[in-house]
């Protein structure tokens, strides 16, 4: 059996893997649940899993592909990891950081982060940002880095004009 994706990011939930994938696939275009895997008796003594509880949930997120696995509580996400959601306008910016962090907390973060209601880390920023602080010495990108330290949610017009010294 051949693989579609060489390398997708698998992530460990307590027990909230199908409802993470459904409501992560409900937000981006191109998206869809592949695939859910259960538990079965085997194993048992290791897992503590029901049989016939999701055991993962592969799924892809405009085009890439995931796998959420309900582990257990043993392990949670921190801001080690976190997934980019880029942005061409505004109103893009403003639609998934209103959904991503819908029952989550965007407060936690700055910069353009923001924790989801399942824990998981977002950074949703402009696409093309990061030539604004490719040298990190020009007048614009000290313009640029000042204006995004003082904001969570991303500004693209502010940011543009402290970028261009407007």
């Amino acid at each position: 059996m051949s693989v579609a994706f060489r390398i997708a990011p698998c992530l460990w939930f307590a027990d909230q893997a199908e409802d993470a994938a459904s409501y992560y696939t409900s937000l981006f275009p191109n998206s869809r649940i592949v695939c859910t895997t259960r538990y079965g008796k085997a194993g048992y003594d290791h897992h503590h899993r029901e049989p016939g509880s999701v055991m993962t949930v592969d799924f892809e997120l405009d085009g890439h592909r995931f796998t959420a696995m309900n582990g257990g509580p043993m392990f949670t996400f921190n801001e080690a990891i976190s997934l980019q959601v880029f942005c061409e306008t505004q109103a893009e910016i403003d639609y998934y950081w209103d959904r991503l962090s819908d029952g989550g907390d965007p407060t936690a973060q700055a910069c353009g982060w923001l924790k989801d209601r399942f824990g998981m880390s977002w950074q949703v920023v402009p696409t093309g940002m990061e030539l604004w602080f490719k040298d990190g010495t020009t007048p614009a990108t000290e313009r640029a880095m000042e204006a995004l330290l003082q904001m969570k949610k991303l500004d693209l017009d502010v940011l543009r004009r402290a970028y261009d010294g407007a």
